[in-house]
């Protein structure tokens, strides 16, 4: 498959306005397994992960520099066994989990298309958030907690 650029990208769709929850703070520890969703990249299916690195979420294109294929050695295994690097199990690129950056394999000087991610504090706890662009977007975007409201049927009148 040919890796897709801007120059050989179909429309993209247009970005959510939202940010949307991708999971509990604590459900991503350093260096430990990733949170995957999936998504579109300028149209086409894709999926993006979410790690902890050194304290901070990091959240990028689940698309290695060298070759478009997915890097994961099983789903969410992102990180090699010292817990410093992500790492491709297709070639085995290096990246620095804090700027994408490949220090080493075949995609050296690469990068990581990274996200824009956000925690934040919640009613139901602190939360990671992924805040998509036109060019990375979700499949199913998670719908955001809103306010109930009762049916017109059932609201109260004024006593």
């Amino acid at each position: 498959m040919e890796p897709i650029t801007p120059a050989t990208a179909p429309n993209p769709a247009p970005a959510p306005a939202t940010a949307l929850a991708v999971c509990a703070s604590d459900a991503l520890s350093d260096g430990g397994l990733a949170v995957r969703h999936d998504a579109l990249f300028y149209g086409r299916p894709a999926s993006v992960f979410f790690v902890r690195f050194r304290g901070t979420v990091q959240g990028y294109l689940n698309q290695c520099a060298h070759v478009p294929a997915e890097m994961d050695w099983v789903e969410g295994q992102f990180f090699e066994s010292s817990g410093q690097y992500l790492m491709c199990a297709m070639h085995g690129a290096i990246y620095e989990p804090d700027t994408g950056r490949c220090v080493g394999g075949p995609c050296r000087g690469g990068r990581l298309r990274a996200l824009q991610v956000e925690e934040r504090d919640t009613a139901s706890g602190r939360q990671v958030f992924w805040l998509p662009d036109a060019h990375i977007t979700p499949v199913n975007p998670v719908s955001q907690p809103s306010t109930p409201q009762a049916p017109d049927h059932v609201r109260p009148t004024d006593a």
